[in-house]
């Protein structure tokens, strides 16, 4: 088995990983740590692993579930909004993930939007690796006992309770097409200064969260309403032009959907990813915060 970084198995477990915890620094961290345990064994040992993949996995599962516990606690103590660290491009897993069957079980891509991960903090950690691992990545509920310690129908209530609890979360767009004009339509409004235009495109109880890490000029609290949401975008834009940069909106690819990369001067300023819901936006995550940027630079 191949787990070095950038390999498509090391991909698949940044994808369970990142899927848990929200944070792409964790997620690598989570990895290395289990390509570390992995190494450790001998090669008896490994010889006897039928399915090395399947292995890891659960080793990553086990480590996600200690780390949840303790990223709460962080989270609620962080300098205003914690929102998830956007990812450039497609989160994985490979092609050969396994999705489950309910027809309101979480999707592949639905899994990584940045409103549903924020969302699924409100989950204890046991229903969040429940949850990721089968209803994503189709794993057994035995199999998932074997992490969380419970047996497999403690895990499959679970699994329910976290689908009850996202349930009253708007599902976000899976139409590209749809999606696609729904967001060239906010950029275009924001990048114009078009007040009428941007109110238009947002659902009358939009919310904008802003992660700012404490380290940013940006609103501690949720902004909600379209009026108010649009006013308040269009401010920040604005003190920036006052303050003569040149700001520059591109489409990226983040977490899977299109959304937009804001740089002022020539430099990453801000990710920006927006739920989309019957052609509207529901939920805007405006992640300035530098430390969750790297990777965008």
């Amino acid at each position: 088995m191949n787990f070095a970084r950038g390999s498509r198995d090391y991909e698949q477990l940044f994808g369970v990983a990142y899927r848990m915890l929200g944070s792409a620094y964790d997620a690598e961290d989570t990895v290395q740590d289990a390509v570390v345990r992995w190494q450790s064994l001998s090669d008896a040992e490994r010889a006897q692993i039928r399915e090395p993949l399947a292995w890891m996995t659960r080793v990553v599962g086990r480590i996600c579930l200690d780390q949840l516990g303790s990223a709460r606690a962080r989270r609620e103590s962080y300098a205003g909004i914690w929102l998830p660290e956007p990812v450039p491009g497609t989160v994985g897993p490979a092609a050969s993930a396994r999705p489950s069957d309910p027809a309101d079980a979480v999707t592949l891509d639905e899994s990584v939007s940045m409103a549903l991960l924020r969302a699924m903090e409100s989950l204890t950690p046991g229903e969040r690796v429940a949850l990721i691992l089968h209803d994503v990545f189709g794993m057994p509920f035995a199999e998932i006992g074997d992490i969380v310690g419970r047996t497999p129908e403690a895990c499959r209530q679970l699994a329910s309770t976290a689908r009850r609890h996202l349930r009253s979360e708007p599902r976000f767009e899976t139409d590209d097409a749809q999606r696609e004009r729904v967001v060239q339509a906010f950029a275009a409004a924001c990048a114009t200064g078009d007040l009428e235009a941007l109110s238009a495109v947002l659902a009358p109880d939009v919310v904008s969260r802003a992660d700012g890490g404490g380290l940013a000029g940006v609103a501690r609290m949720p902004v909600v309403g379209a009026d108010r949401v649009a006013r308040y975008l269009l401010g920040i834009i604005r003190r920036g032009e006052t303050s003569g940069l040149t700001i520059d909106f591109r489409f990226a690819t983040v977490n899977n959907a299109t959304g937009l990369v804001i740089s002022t001067d020539g430099r990453v300023a801000a990710v920006i990813d927006l739920a989309v819901v019957d052609g509207r936006v529901h939920e805007i995550a405006l992640v300035v915060n530098p430390d969750k940027l790297a990777a965008w630079a």
